[in-house]
């Protein structure tokens, strides 16, 4: 019965992001027809998207801060990923427009599909052309001051509980090449939320506690530096982690 329960209400909150979607997408599309001048528009709809979905099915967002975030300002946000309310919650915290660096397949799902179409950035696992365009294409976004938002995992963990697992190397050099600061962003337990895509243990309603912690800046790192930068921003978001799971 509480299995039940559970993967009823994965689909109930697939089902209030449908419905919020839909709403939207009317002017979605008018908006989607010119992305680089309608690209703030874009994001601010995907926020509410984001803020109205969790809230209908009981799913609240707690946040720490290490110190006041300037969300004018640009940054390359390195959340862990345990969870596809993750993808939810990082809208949720920046108020500023930001892109994803995200797979592929998201262009195949239709409410992330008009995201990734135009304000989002899709690479194809594998694929050396397709992250050279999008480490392009992010570097682009930067340098015009919009964040980007890249999973340094690459993937959520396949273990459940999960753990935090080593880094990618792209954000750190994307970071160290555009001289943008990194933001570690730590959420401690969506996963006991929803784990995953929730097709496993579904998901129920809770409270998902998130730790900013302080922008990191690069300008002191190079090329030749970033696999200390990334043992840095590891090793910190880590420690954050292992206290609270």
């Amino acid at each position: 019965m509480k299995k039940l329960l559970k993967n009823l209400h994965r689909l109930l909150y697939l089902g209030s992001v449908f419905i919020v979607f839909c709403c939207c997408f009317p002017v979605l599309y008018f908006l989607a027809k010119n992305p680089v001048k309608h690209f703030e528009k874009i994001a601010s709809i995907r926020r509410f998207l984001c803020i109205r979905s969790l809230s209908f099915v009981g799913f609240k967002i707690e946040v720490e801060y290490e110190q006041p975030i300037d969300w004018n300002q640009t940054y390359v946000l390195c959340p862990n990923h345990t969870s596809l309310l993750d993808i939810a919650i990082i809208p949720f915290l920046c108020h500023a427009p930001i892109s994803f660096m995200g797979k592929e397949e998201l262009l195949q799902n239709p409410v992330t599909r008009v995201f990734f179409k135009t304000i989002d950035i899709p690479v194809k696992r594998g694929s050396k052309m397709s992250s050279f365009r999008a480490y392009k294409k992010a570097s682009e976004h930067l340098q015009d001051n919009k964040s980007v938002v890249i999973f340094p995992e690459g993937k959520i963990d396949d273990g459940f509980p999960p753990n935090l697992h080593p880094f990618k190397s792209g954000a750190f050099r994307l970071a160290t090449e555009n001289k943008i600061p990194i933001l570690p962003i730590v959420i401690q337990d969506a996963w006991k939320i929803l784990w995953d895509d929730g097709k496993k243990h579904g998901s129920k309603p809770g409270t998902i506690h998130v730790k900013v912690l302080s922008p990191l800046e690069v300008k002191e790192y190079d090329k030749q530096s970033n696999t200390a930068l990334e043992r840095s921003v590891f090793l910190r978001m880590k420690e954050v982690w292992d206290k609270n799971n």
